[in-house]
């Protein structure tokens, strides 16, 4: 799966009620939702496997009830557990579990030991409420029962919206969901309960994205194609843009040369390491396609950005923490280039994001991104608990993009972009060797390198998050962030030639 809308439950809801107001009936729905449930049991398992169907009171137990009778027909042992009773269900559900020919047991008789694969279809992506009573106790025995599960919709217990697990979730060895993913599914620790999730097609038209018009993405390529080019035959160097990279003090050394080797190798046509006195030398013996000038303190970082050719600027790896970085945080975003701001110079501002957003106030609609892990997130963000507290990621980082007027890159498993204009992308091709020292760096380094090409804030940091992973699955085990900057070229290798063949 490339990019594509992630719908949160309301969304997906509203998606229903169109597609019904436009003549398909919510039971057919259910029908074609159901056997695409029992096409994923089918491609699993053997004919005349044991199922239990586990189905919960609402659509996503008839969903449940649709796959138990689907694959009764094709030949398969299949039991039903019901949370609640037949005679308590309504609409759909009620009128899916009426052509359920078998018995339906109630929950404390479901045993997972008994079968070879259960189907989760008990709660959807819209549960409001924790899990607790007779339905956790069905959780917990699932989990612990060790059977594959295929998770309907999205495993039980886990929000459709945040990810966040309400109370017990269900662990799912498979999830199949429909017409869209929803963030929940690419959130952690949501995504690590769903297993792979395959997406079915229930019969809905795209159209009714239109009237929807959500404002969340899964992260790939066709969200940013269009910004992210080859190079043009007759371009020059610097037509591609400058980008300069600030570094700390010599012990500091190496995340400033990462982020910059990082930038060159995103395409930035030159590419400067400032310099304090102190490091220069080493820079100077360490670099090669990159330049390297003195630049101390802010006053050196001012006079080098007023050369308006330098169209990028990223500050922050190994930087140092206080009033000098600060200080040069106030130059480079008063010098009108693009910005990245990361790990230093973000700790710099602790509990002071709004004098952030005083900065960027002034910048004229250059791109800014900030590039906050968690723990720098939350000592970025402290004074402000209704960002912090959020239940949502995706909520977190638009809040904080809102407030500073730049764009948020929220970094981690699931690492999220936002935009100040509401726009967000989950990325979900991350993997977990980037989980190393110095790998911030290179991501922040390529944040610079393609905003210094002329790619807008969001644009840049989603490609650059997408491409950093890949290089990050292509070097796999062993992975130190030095490999990272190596790895680019094969990945933008693939990329142009998936996408951009006549480049």
């Amino acid at each position: 799966m490339d990019a594509t809308e992630l719908l949160t439950p309301a969304e997906m809801a509203m998606v229903d009620r169109l597609t019904i107001a436009a003549g398909t009936t919510g039971l057919a729905l259910m029908d074609r939702a159901g056997a695409a449930v029992a096409d994923v049991v089918a491609r699993t398992r053997p004919t005349g496997a044991a199922v239990l169907v586990v189905a919960g009171p609402g659509n996503n137990g008839g969903d449940g009830f649709v796959a138990a009778r689907i694959l009764a027909q094709r030949g398969y042992r299949v039991r039903v557990g019901l949370l609640g009773t037949a005679a308590a269900l309504t609409g759909d559900a009620a009128a899916a579990a009426a052509r359920w020919p078998g018995l339906v047991l109630p929950p404390d008789e479901a045993d997972p030991r008994d079968a070879d694969v259960v189907v989760d279809a008990l709660f959807g992506a819209g549960l409001a409420r924790d899990i607790t009573g007779d339905a956790a106790a069905l959780v917990s025995r699932i989990n612990a029962s060790g059977r594959p599960v295929i998770a309907v919709d999205i495993p039980s217990g886990i929000d459709g919206e945040t990810g966040q697990a309400r109370g017990v979730a269900i662990r799912a060895s498979e999830t199949v969901t429909f017409f869209r993913l929803k963030p929940g599914h690419l959130l952690q620790p949501g995504r690590s309960h769903c297993g792979p999730v395959r997406l079915a097609d229930i019969g809905i038209g795209a159209g009714v994205l239109d009237t929807v018009a959500p404002r969340t993405w899964r992260n790939g390529p066709t969200l940013w194609k269009a910004d992210l080019r080859p190079p043009a035959t007759l371009g020059h160097k610097y037509g591609r843009g400058h980008a300069v990279i600030a570094s700390g003090r010599l012990e500091g050394t190496g995340a400033a040369r990462l982020a910059a080797r990082a930038a060159l190798r995103a395409g930035a046509g030159l590419v400067t390491v400032a310099s304090p006195g102190e490091a220069l030398a080493v820079h100077a013996g360490a670099l090669d396609a990159v330049m390297v000038r003195r630049s101390d303190g802010a006053a050196g970082l001012a006079g080098l950005l007023a050369d308006r050719r330098h169209s990028a600027a990223v500050l922050g790896p190994a930087l140092g923490v206080g009033s000098v970085t600060r200080d040069m945080v106030a130059s480079a975003l008063t010098a009108g280039c693009a910005t990245v701001l990361d790990a230093d110079a973000l700790t710099s501002f602790a509990g002071a994001a709004d004098r952030i957003a005083g900065l960027v106030a002034g910048q004229e609609g250059r791109a800014v991104v900030l590039t906050p892990h968690d723990g720098e997130f939350q000592r970025l963000f402290g004074a402000q608990p209704g960002i912090v507290a959020a239940a949502s990621k995706v909520t977190r980082a638009r809040l904080a993009a809102r407030l500073t007027g730049a764009v948020i890159v929220s970094k981690g498993p699931d690492t999220v972009v936002a935009a100040p204009d509401g726009r967000a992308a989950v990325n979900a091709n991350g993997v977990a060797w980037l989980a190393t020292a110095g790998a911030g760096d290179v991501l922040a380094g390529l944040i610079g390198g393609l905003l210094a090409q002329g790619l807008d804030g969001f644009a840049a940091a989603c490609a650059a998050v997408w491409l950093h992973a890949e290089a990050g699955a292509a070097v796999g085990a062993g992975l130190i962030a030095d490999d990272l900057p190596g790895a680019l070229p094969a990945v933008l290798a693939a990329y142009f030639g998936a996408y951009h063949p006549a480049g």
